[in-house]
């Protein structure tokens, strides 16, 4: 199926929709959206970060966020 069907056949059954539902259509399409950025863009950002800050962000986080705490409930 040629892309412009595709559009074409999701675009005829859209306009059938009831506003609400067109909206549950475009939220789903949404979700299907790739998010966030590719590693590749974030490299420009190496180096910015000192080694010993980093050293500490790492050492913070196995220290807190690595733990349970089983009487939390």
């Amino acid at each position: 199926m040629a892309i412009n069907n595709i559009k074409e056949s999701l675009s005829n059954k859209l306009d059938q929709l009831p506003y609400d539902l067109q909206i549950k259509v475009l939220d789903f399409a949404s979700s299907l959206s790739p998010k966030g950025i590719k590693g590749k863009e974030l490299l420009k950002f190496k180096g910015f970060i000192p080694e010993d800050d980093l050293r500490q962000i790492s050492k913070a986080i196995e220290e807190t966020c690595e733990k349970a705490d089983i009487n939390e409930w």
